[in-house]
Formats: structure tokens, sequence, C-alpha cells
């Protein structure tokens, strides 16, 4: 047996504002960081995951991690790594920390580091790559990892259950298949908001290139300006390369609507989060009305009722889970088991520092082990500091390949930790 001995934590932050890297129609000038943490153990084995934000909060969110110290330093790791189910439960339900939320905000994001965390010893303890892990579970010890409270309306344990026995055929087919061919990608890279027409052309002529199958442009701000993105876009990708568009919650409901009507003509392949995450009847009417124009979201939504409810109101058409946005590992695959109930692709938020790296281990896990297929499916992909990870995402011709090492991929090098650790001022 071994014992957790302490949950260090670290504000880390890059800033990316000074290049215009990750700016949108709402965040203008994004400095990407992460509220880190890394359980360690008296057994000399580490776990690390973290929060990403945009800068400022950062060191709330960190607090929120360190807020949870009390409840897991001083435990034996064996206990708990055992029963992911019943530690995921036991933290998420803690009735003092979700007065806060309820399963939501600050706390429930700094529950997700922790539960990452623990399950980064996990895979590193079995020598797999978490999607691996994950995938060679048993149907019955993956319906034990997830909390069915308030879903049984739209999927119960035993439906679930069933969903993944009928996957379980293939399994090691696809296993091989991933490892031989990787998961598909898109680019973000091309199109932030802050990036001149030059630089945008330049970018997605190097997308192309790299053998990316979609790209996604930012939009919002200024539908003049969006028009001239869009054509010169088309201009350079050709007249049936998928284009995505990316609103960030900029617009109202009406607006949305009038908005994407005037980028009809260069067929966006979906618009992402069109107007406030949290509206969902709002993003049903949008649906409604940009038919049949797909609207993507998910990045901000806070936990799985919320999923639940998107999909039972037909507001989404394309899911976009994030691996830090929700109550971690967990948490995740309840979306991907309602994704798969509602026959909705999943195609995951990624732009952000380690965001790739962490969560292309949940779509290979569900290609292989939930909905079986790829098909319509494709990670988020943003070519920003990727080398401050242990493990950097690899893409090759435009996609994804499976990672080896054992883990969740959200380590970052100590380097990088020490170097970029904010003190109230960049270095």
């Amino acid at each position: 047996m071994s014992r957790i001995v302490a949950l260090d934590t670290a504000d880390i932050r890059f800033q990316t504002s000074l290049t215009l890297d990750g700016s949108d129609a709402m965040n203008p000038c994004p400095d990407y960081s992460a509220a880190y943490v890394v359980m360690r153990t008296d057994s000399a084995d580490e776990g690390h995951a973290f929060v990403f934000t945009i800068g400022r909060g950062n060191d709330v969110q960190v607090a929120a991690i360190d807020a949870l110290a009390e409840h897991f330093v001083g435990r034996e790791i064996e206990p708990l790594l055992a029963d992911m189910g019943g530690t995921f439960r036991e933290i998420v339900g803690d009735s003092q920390l979700r007065w806060l939320g309820p399963e939501k905000g600050v706390m429930h994001m700094a529950i997700g580091a922790v539960i990452n965390a623990l399950w980064d010893i996990k895979a590193k303890r079995a020598g797999m790559p978490l999607w691996q892990l994950l995938a060679r579970m048993s149907p019955e010890e993956l319906v034990s990892l997830v909390d069915f409270r308030y879903l049984s309306n739209a999927l119960t344990a035993d439906e679930a259950l069933t969903m993944l026995r009928e996957a379980e055929p293939g399994r090691a087919q696809r296993e091989a298949e991933l490892l031989a061919t990787g998961y598909p990608a898109y680019t973000t890279t091309p199109g932030w908001l802050g990036y001149s027409d030059e630089k945008l052309e330049r970018l997605l002529r190097e997308a192309l290139d790299e053998g990316f199958t979609q790209i996604k442009l930012k939009v919002g701000a200024d539908l003049d300006d969006d028009i001239r993105r869009f054509r010169k876009a088309r201009e350079v990708c050709g007249p049936d390369f998928p284009i995505a568009i990316d609103a960030n919650q900029r617009w109202e409901v009406s607006e949305a609507i009038e908005w994407v009507r005037a980028l009809a003509e260069f067929h966006p392949t979906w618009v992402e989060e069109p107007t406030n995450p949290d509206d969902i009847l709002g993003h049903a009417e949008i649906a409604r009305g940009i038919a049949p124009i797909r609207v993507a979201t998910g990045e901000h939504a806070q936990n799985r009722i919320t999923f639940k409810q998107l999909l039972q109101a037909n507001s989404l058409e394309v899911m976009q889970i994030d691996a830090v946005r929700v109550a971690g590992v967990n948490e995740n695959i309840a979306n991907l088991l309602l994704a798969a109930k509602f026959g909705v692709p999943v195609c995951p938020h990624a732009g952000g520092v380690g965001l790739c790296e962490a969560v292309q281990h949940l779509s290979m896990f569900d290609f292989i082990a939930v909905s079986g297929t790829r098909e319509g499916r494709l990670i988020e992909f943003v070519d920003h500091l990727h080398e401050h990870f242990v493990v950097p995402a690899v893409i090759s011709g435009g996609s994804y390949l499976a990672p080896t090492a054992p883990g969740t991929g959200m380590e970052m090098k100590h380097s990088s930790r020490t170097e970029f650790t904010w003190s109230g001022t960049y270095a």
C-alpha cells in the first residue's frame, strides 16, 4: 500500500496574447494557462493533471484544487484507484463542496483535475496510455465508473451496459486500426481572429499540405470581415472543403441565425458556440433557424446533465467534450455514452494548452469501446505549446497518432513548469 503525501499545485501561464494565438470574438487576447496539480505518493509515482484557463483567475482555480488536499492527502491510494467510480461519487457528492455548484464551476473543474491525476497514476501503473486502459475494461467496469444520477430519463445503467456489450466485438481490430492509422483531426490554427489575411492564407495552405481534412475559422466580431475571410478561405481550400466556423458565444439567438444565414453561401460545415453555452433552448432555436448547417457546442457545458438536455432538446448536432471542463474522465465517459445513445458525433474541443494531449485519449477510447466508429468524427488540433509536454500530441497526415506512453498525456515538463510559473508578472 502507498499513501498520497501531497497535492502540489502551480499557476502556470503562457503569454499567448502577444502573438494573438487563440484570439476570437469573445477572447481577443488570451494567455493560455494551466492550474496544475501533481499528486505525489510515498511510492514515488506521480499523477499530473490541470485545468485550462486563459489567464486571469488561474490563481482562483489553483486555490480550488488546493482546497481538495484535505480530502486526499494521507489516504491509501490503492482503494481509490480500485474503485474510481466510488472515488468520483465520493468527492463530487461531498455536500459542502457540492453547495458551490452543484456540479459546475471552479470547484467542479478542480475535482476534475484531481480525478484526472488519479487516472494518470492508474494508467502509469498499468503501463498503458489512458485510451488503452479504458478500452480494455469490461463493459461492467466502465458502467461502474459513471454516475447515472440525473441521467435516467435519457440513459440508464442497463442501457449503457447493453451499448457497451454491443460494441465489445471488434475492439481488438479497432485498436489495431487506431495504432496503424491514428484518429482524424481538424485544425483551428489558421483561423484565429487576430491573424492578418496574409497569415490566414499562408496557414490555410500549410494545413492543406499537412493533410488536414477540415479547418475552422473564428467569426462573430464583424460580419464584413467574416465574409472577406471566409471568401479567402474558399479561394484557398476550394468549394467543397469542410470549413467550420466558431463564434465563441458572441451572438444573441436571433443575431446568430441572421449572421449564419449571411455566411451560408460559403457552406460552413458547422457553427460552434453561437450563443451562451447555458442557453439550451436558444441553441435549439438556432439549430432550427440555420438548418441544414449544424450546431456544435459543449466545450463550456458544465456537466453531464447539461449535455443530456442539449441532446434531448435537439440543440446540437456535434458534441464537443472538453477533457478538463467537467469532473474528469468519469464524467466524460458519461458524456460519450450520452452521445452514442442519441447518435450524435463527438468532435472534442482542444483549443488550449495541453488539451490536444489530453482529449485524444477520450476520442480513441470512444472509437474502440463506445461508438465503434470514427466516421464524421474529428479531434480539434491547434499548433501551440506542445513542446512543453512530456508526451506531446503527434499529427501525421492530418491525423493524431495514438500515443503509446503510459498515462493521460497531461504531464508538463518540469522545466516548463518552472519557467512559466506565474509570479505576478511574465518572465
